[in-house]
Protein backbone atom coordinates (compact mmCIF):
# COMPACT_ATOMS: atom_id res chain seq x y z
CA UNK A 1 0.00 0.00 0.00
CA UNK A 2 1.22 3.50 -0.85
CA UNK A 3 1.08 6.35 1.64
CA UNK A 4 2.36 9.92 1.53
CA UNK A 5 3.90 11.36 4.68
CA UNK A 6 4.38 15.10 5.05
CA UNK A 7 6.60 16.29 7.90
CA UNK A 8 9.82 14.51 8.84
CA UNK A 9 10.57 16.00 12.23
CA UNK A 10 11.03 14.24 15.59
CA UNK A 11 8.06 11.92 15.04
CA UNK A 12 7.71 11.92 11.27
CA UNK A 13 11.00 10.28 10.34
CA UNK A 14 10.55 7.48 12.87
CA UNK A 15 6.98 6.98 11.68
CA UNK A 16 8.33 6.67 8.15
CA UNK A 17 10.67 3.90 9.32
CA UNK A 18 7.79 2.22 11.14
CA UNK A 19 5.61 2.22 8.01
CA UNK A 20 8.43 0.94 5.80
CA UNK A 21 9.18 -1.85 8.29
CA UNK A 22 5.51 -2.86 8.02
CA UNK A 23 5.72 -3.13 4.23
CA UNK A 24 4.30 0.23 3.14
CA UNK A 25 5.59 2.18 0.16
CA UNK A 26 6.14 5.59 1.73
CA UNK A 27 6.46 8.83 -0.25
CA UNK A 28 7.84 11.69 1.84
CA UNK A 29 8.05 15.46 1.76
CA UNK A 30 9.46 18.04 4.14
CA UNK A 31 10.42 21.66 3.55
CA UNK A 32 13.90 20.66 4.78
CA UNK A 33 15.56 18.80 1.89
CA UNK A 34 18.07 17.20 4.27
CA UNK A 35 15.23 15.43 6.07
CA UNK A 36 13.93 14.14 2.75
CA UNK A 37 17.35 12.65 2.05
CA UNK A 38 17.35 11.06 5.51
CA UNK A 39 14.01 9.42 4.72
CA UNK A 40 15.37 8.12 1.42
CA UNK A 41 18.22 6.45 3.29
CA UNK A 42 15.70 4.35 5.23
CA UNK A 43 13.79 3.34 2.10
CA UNK A 44 11.28 6.12 1.44
CA UNK A 45 10.67 7.75 -1.92
CA UNK A 46 11.47 11.43 -1.48
CA UNK A 47 9.46 14.14 -3.22
CA UNK A 48 10.56 17.69 -4.03
CA UNK A 49 7.19 19.33 -3.34
CA UNK A 50 3.64 18.62 -2.23
CA UNK A 51 2.59 18.74 -5.87
CA UNK A 52 5.26 16.19 -6.77
CA UNK A 53 4.17 13.98 -3.86
CA UNK A 54 0.54 13.95 -5.01
CA UNK A 55 1.61 13.31 -8.62
CA UNK A 56 3.64 10.27 -7.62
CA UNK A 57 0.81 8.84 -5.51
CA UNK A 58 -1.43 9.20 -8.61
CA UNK A 59 -4.85 8.11 -7.26
CA UNK A 60 -6.69 6.89 -4.18
CA UNK A 61 -4.22 8.93 -2.21
CA UNK A 62 -3.68 8.58 1.52
CA UNK A 63 -1.70 11.45 3.03
CA UNK A 64 -0.44 11.46 6.60
CA UNK A 65 0.26 15.02 7.78
CA UNK A 66 2.78 15.32 10.61
CA UNK A 67 3.67 19.00 10.85
CA UNK A 68 3.41 21.51 13.73
CA UNK A 69 -0.08 22.72 14.63
CA UNK A 70 -1.42 26.11 13.63
CA UNK A 71 -0.21 27.92 10.51
CA UNK A 72 2.21 25.17 9.32
CA UNK A 73 -0.64 22.63 9.21
CA UNK A 74 -3.04 25.17 7.73
CA UNK A 75 -0.58 26.05 4.95
CA UNK A 76 0.04 22.42 4.01
CA UNK A 77 -3.67 21.57 3.92
CA UNK A 78 -4.57 24.65 1.87
CA UNK A 79 -1.92 23.81 -0.71
CA UNK A 80 -2.99 20.17 -0.89
CA UNK A 81 -6.49 21.24 -1.96
CA UNK A 82 -4.96 22.15 -5.32
CA UNK A 83 -3.60 18.67 -5.97
CA UNK A 84 -6.05 16.17 -4.46
CA UNK A 85 -8.98 14.39 -6.07
CA UNK A 86 -12.35 13.36 -4.70
CA UNK A 87 -12.24 10.48 -2.19
CA UNK A 88 -8.56 11.01 -1.37
CA UNK A 89 -7.90 10.69 2.37
CA UNK A 90 -6.05 13.05 4.68
CA UNK A 91 -4.91 11.86 8.11
CA UNK A 92 -3.91 14.93 10.11
CA UNK A 93 -1.80 13.63 12.98
CA UNK A 94 -0.22 16.73 14.47
CA UNK A 95 -1.25 18.25 17.79
CA UNK A 96 -3.96 20.44 16.28
CA UNK A 97 -6.72 22.15 18.21
CA UNK A 98 -9.84 20.02 17.88
CA UNK A 99 -11.89 23.06 16.81
CA UNK A 100 -9.53 23.56 13.86
CA UNK A 101 -9.91 19.88 13.00
CA UNK A 102 -13.70 20.11 12.96
CA UNK A 103 -13.54 23.17 10.68
CA UNK A 104 -11.08 21.48 8.33
CA UNK A 105 -13.22 18.35 8.21
CA UNK A 106 -16.19 20.40 6.98
CA UNK A 107 -14.06 22.26 4.44
CA UNK A 108 -12.70 19.04 2.96
CA UNK A 109 -16.11 17.37 3.00
CA UNK A 110 -17.37 20.24 0.85
CA UNK A 111 -14.92 19.19 -1.88
CA UNK A 112 -15.50 15.46 -1.27
CA UNK A 113 -12.12 14.73 0.29
CA UNK A 114 -12.08 12.56 3.43
CA UNK A 115 -10.39 13.88 6.55
CA UNK A 116 -9.43 12.19 9.81
CA UNK A 117 -7.95 13.84 12.90
CA UNK A 118 -5.54 11.52 14.67
CA UNK A 119 -4.06 12.16 18.09
CA UNK A 120 -0.75 10.34 18.39
CA UNK A 121 1.05 9.45 21.62
CA UNK A 122 4.14 7.43 22.46
CA UNK A 123 6.91 9.87 21.67
CA UNK A 124 9.77 9.16 19.28
CA UNK A 125 10.11 5.57 20.47
CA UNK A 126 6.42 4.95 19.86
CA UNK A 127 6.61 6.47 16.39
CA UNK A 128 9.26 3.89 15.55
CA UNK A 129 7.99 0.85 17.43
CA UNK A 130 4.25 1.35 17.87
CA UNK A 131 2.11 4.43 18.40
CA UNK A 132 -0.99 4.97 20.51
CA UNK A 133 -3.60 6.58 18.24
CA UNK A 134 -6.98 8.24 18.78
CA UNK A 135 -8.84 8.74 15.49
CA UNK A 136 -11.82 11.01 14.79
CA UNK A 137 -13.88 11.52 11.64
CA UNK A 138 -16.32 9.50 9.55
CA UNK A 139 -16.27 5.85 10.57
CA UNK A 140 -16.47 4.78 6.93
CA UNK A 141 -13.25 6.69 6.25
CA UNK A 142 -11.57 5.19 9.29
CA UNK A 143 -12.48 1.69 8.10
CA UNK A 144 -10.67 2.33 4.81
CA UNK A 145 -7.39 3.03 6.59
CA UNK A 146 -7.80 0.98 9.77
CA UNK A 147 -5.19 -1.48 8.56
CA UNK A 148 -2.58 1.30 8.64
CA UNK A 149 -3.34 2.16 12.25
CA UNK A 150 -3.34 -1.50 13.23
CA UNK A 151 0.02 -2.08 11.59
CA UNK A 152 1.89 0.90 13.02
CA UNK A 153 0.34 0.96 16.51
CA UNK A 154 1.35 -0.98 19.57
CA UNK A 155 -0.95 -3.93 20.32
CA UNK A 156 -4.41 -2.60 21.26
CA UNK A 157 -2.96 0.86 20.64
CA UNK A 158 -5.51 2.52 18.38
CA UNK A 159 -9.14 3.55 18.81
CA UNK A 160 -11.79 5.09 16.60
CA UNK A 161 -13.07 7.77 18.97
CA UNK A 162 -16.07 9.06 17.01
CA UNK A 163 -17.02 12.10 15.00
CA UNK A 164 -14.69 14.75 13.63
CA UNK A 165 -12.57 16.44 16.30
CA UNK A 166 -12.79 13.61 18.80
CA UNK A 167 -9.30 12.31 18.00
CA UNK A 168 -7.58 15.60 18.65
CA UNK A 169 -9.88 16.41 21.60
CA UNK A 170 -8.92 13.17 23.37
CA UNK A 171 -5.22 13.81 22.62
CA UNK A 172 -5.59 17.30 24.09
CA UNK A 173 -6.99 15.84 27.31
CA UNK A 174 -4.26 13.18 27.27
CA UNK A 175 -1.64 15.92 27.17
CA UNK A 176 -3.41 17.86 29.90
CA UNK A 177 -3.20 14.78 32.12
CA UNK A 178 0.46 14.44 31.12
CA UNK A 179 1.09 18.01 32.31
CA UNK A 180 -0.30 17.18 35.74
CA UNK A 181 1.62 13.90 36.05
CA UNK A 182 4.92 15.52 35.08
CA UNK A 183 4.31 18.34 37.53
CA UNK A 184 3.66 15.91 40.39
CA UNK A 185 6.86 13.97 39.62
CA UNK A 186 8.89 17.16 39.39
CA UNK A 187 7.52 18.57 42.66
CA UNK A 188 7.93 15.28 44.53
CA UNK A 189 11.57 14.90 43.59
CA UNK A 190 12.27 18.54 44.43
CA UNK A 191 10.95 17.93 47.96
CA UNK A 192 13.20 14.87 48.18
CA UNK A 193 16.19 16.86 46.94
CA UNK A 194 15.68 19.66 49.47
CA UNK A 195 15.10 17.33 52.42
CA UNK A 196 17.70 16.43 55.05
CA UNK A 197 18.06 12.95 53.55
CA UNK A 198 20.71 11.98 51.03
CA UNK A 199 18.71 10.07 48.44
CA UNK A 200 20.05 8.35 45.36
CA UNK A 201 17.36 9.68 43.02
CA UNK A 202 18.05 7.16 40.27
CA UNK A 203 17.72 4.24 42.67
CA UNK A 204 14.56 5.64 44.19
CA UNK A 205 12.96 6.17 40.78
CA UNK A 206 13.95 2.63 39.84
CA UNK A 207 12.48 1.27 43.07
CA UNK A 208 9.17 3.05 42.49
CA UNK A 209 8.89 1.35 39.12
CA UNK A 210 8.85 -2.08 40.78
CA UNK A 211 5.43 -2.75 42.26
CA UNK A 212 4.59 0.74 43.51
CA UNK A 213 1.31 2.52 42.75
CA UNK A 214 3.14 5.18 40.66
CA UNK A 215 5.12 2.78 38.49
CA UNK A 216 5.06 3.38 34.74
CA UNK A 217 6.91 4.75 31.70
CA UNK A 218 7.37 8.23 33.16
CA UNK A 219 9.05 6.71 36.21
CA UNK A 220 11.31 4.69 33.90
CA UNK A 221 12.25 7.92 32.17
CA UNK A 222 12.84 9.60 35.53
CA UNK A 223 15.41 6.91 36.29
CA UNK A 224 17.02 7.54 32.88
CA UNK A 225 17.21 11.28 33.55
CA UNK A 226 19.07 10.80 36.84
CA UNK A 227 21.34 8.20 35.24
CA UNK A 228 22.46 10.81 32.71
CA UNK A 229 22.71 13.76 35.11
CA UNK A 230 22.71 12.84 38.80
CA UNK A 231 22.09 16.36 40.11
CA UNK A 232 20.43 17.91 37.03
CA UNK A 233 23.29 20.40 36.83
CA UNK A 234 23.66 20.51 33.07
CA UNK A 235 20.31 22.04 32.08
CA UNK A 236 18.03 24.89 33.03
CA UNK A 237 14.55 24.23 34.35
CA UNK A 238 12.82 25.94 31.42
CA UNK A 239 9.79 23.86 30.40
CA UNK A 240 8.49 24.35 26.90
CA UNK A 241 4.80 23.97 26.09
CA UNK A 242 3.11 23.13 22.78
CA UNK A 243 -0.29 24.48 23.79
CA UNK A 244 -2.41 21.44 24.56
CA UNK A 245 -2.25 21.81 28.33
CA UNK A 246 -3.48 25.40 27.93
CA UNK A 247 -6.26 24.27 25.57
CA UNK A 248 -7.30 21.64 28.13
CA UNK A 249 -7.47 24.24 30.90
CA UNK A 250 -9.41 26.64 28.67
CA UNK A 251 -11.84 23.90 27.65
CA UNK A 252 -12.40 22.97 31.29
CA UNK A 253 -13.25 26.59 32.05
CA UNK A 254 -15.64 26.75 29.09
CA UNK A 255 -17.37 23.59 30.28
CA UNK A 256 -17.46 24.67 33.92
CA UNK A 257 -15.36 21.70 35.01
CA UNK A 258 -12.77 22.25 37.77
CA UNK A 259 -9.30 21.15 36.66
CA UNK A 260 -6.96 22.74 39.23
CA UNK A 261 -4.02 20.35 38.79
CA UNK A 262 -3.82 20.72 35.01
CA UNK A 263 -4.41 24.47 35.16
CA UNK A 264 -1.72 24.96 37.82
CA UNK A 265 0.76 22.89 35.80
CA UNK A 266 0.22 25.23 32.84
CA UNK A 267 0.97 28.21 35.07
CA UNK A 268 4.16 26.55 36.31
CA UNK A 269 5.38 26.19 32.73
CA UNK A 270 5.03 29.94 32.29
CA UNK A 271 6.81 30.47 35.61
CA UNK A 272 9.67 28.23 34.45
CA UNK A 273 10.62 30.86 31.86
CA UNK A 274 11.31 33.28 34.74
CA UNK A 275 13.16 31.25 37.39
CA UNK A 276 15.20 28.06 37.53
CA UNK A 277 13.86 25.25 39.72
CA UNK A 278 14.79 21.65 40.42
CA UNK A 279 11.31 20.43 39.45
CA UNK A 280 11.55 22.43 36.22
CA UNK A 281 14.85 20.76 35.39
CA UNK A 282 13.32 17.29 35.89
CA UNK A 283 10.15 18.01 33.90
CA UNK A 284 12.17 19.53 31.04
CA UNK A 285 14.44 16.47 31.07
CA UNK A 286 11.46 14.08 31.03
CA UNK A 287 9.89 15.89 28.05
CA UNK A 288 13.21 15.54 26.24
CA UNK A 289 13.30 11.83 27.08
CA UNK A 290 9.90 10.90 25.67
CA UNK A 291 9.34 13.53 23.00
CA UNK A 292 12.74 14.87 22.07
CA UNK A 293 11.59 18.33 23.16
CA UNK A 294 14.35 20.91 23.41
CA UNK A 295 16.18 21.67 26.62
CA UNK A 296 18.35 24.65 27.55
CA UNK A 297 21.80 23.74 28.77
CA UNK A 298 23.13 25.35 31.91
CA UNK A 299 26.38 26.98 30.84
Amino acid sequence: MKIGLVGLGKMGLNLTKNMINKGYEVYTFDKDSQRIRMSEKVGAIGCISLKNLCKKLKENRILWIMVPSGNPTEDVLNELKNYLDKKDIIIEAGNSNYKDSMRRFENFQNIDIDYLDAGISGGQDGALNGICAMIGGKESTFKKVERIFKDISIENGYLYTGKSGSGHFSKMIHNGIEYGMLQAIGEGFEILEKSDFDYDMESLADLWNHGSVIRGWLMELTKNVFNKDKNLDTIKGVIDANGEGLWTAQTALEMGIPAPVITASVMVRHRSKQEDTYSGKLIASLRNEFGGHSIIENK
